[in-house]
């Protein structure tokens, strides 16, 4: 069930020295290319990594919050065209968490470094970072990285009794529901 991978999925940043085998990389990105978008537009394009001197590279696109990329032995960059629909940040997150989820169904380990609106230093975005090490076209954005690999880390399920259950409510703002009763199943 999906909701067992999302009880257990957390954000992974070690991976073991073990390449990823083509067949789970086509699941990966079989999930991404099935994830929804509006209007059915597809607006995103995505670049597989596995080279460890370009995975080197790519972590440094950012400041902070990408350096553990170059352990990871492999990684996907997802882009879209903003010409071909005007909600392409949220198809390409969607196709990200796709990603995200199928890593976990398959035993890998992933975590979303985020790009868009980030910055590679003082003078360059991450996005214009990776434009130049990986020719990604002008015509693209860049969303985010999802870095992948088998585990080196285990983590603990984010225990349901800690989420923020406060922050929903019942018909309309400021009306609280209780989901006590959902909490058990």
């Amino acid at each position: 069930m999906i909701l067992s991978l999302i009880q257990k999925r957390r954000s992974i940043r070690k991976y073991l020295r073990k390449p990823v085998e083509s067949p789970k990389i086509g699941q990966l990105l079989e999930a991404a290319l099935r994830a929804p978008s509006s209007r059915g537009l597809n607006p995103w394009e995505f670049i597989v990594i596995d080279q460890p001197d370009l995975l080197v590279k790519a972590s440094k696109a950012k400041l902070h919050g990408s350096a553990f990329l170059q352990n990871a032995p492999l990684a996907i960059v997802v882009c879209a065209n903003p010409d071909r629909c005007d909600v392409w940040i949220e198809d390409a997150s969607i196709a990200a968490a796709y990603i995200q989820l199928v890593s976990e169904a398959i035993g890998l380990g992933s975590c979303w470094i985020q790009i868009r609106e980030r910055m590679h230093d003082e003078a360059k975005t991450a996005e214009e970072y990776l434009r130049e090490i990986l020719e990604i076209p002008v015509r693209l954005k860049v969303e985010a990285v999802v870095a992948l690999g088998y585990p080196d880390e285990a983590l603990s399920a984010h225990p349901k009794e800690k989420l923020q259950y406060e922050k929903i409510y019942y018909n309309c703002y400021g009306v609280k529901h209780t989901f006590s009763s959902c909490m058990i199943y």
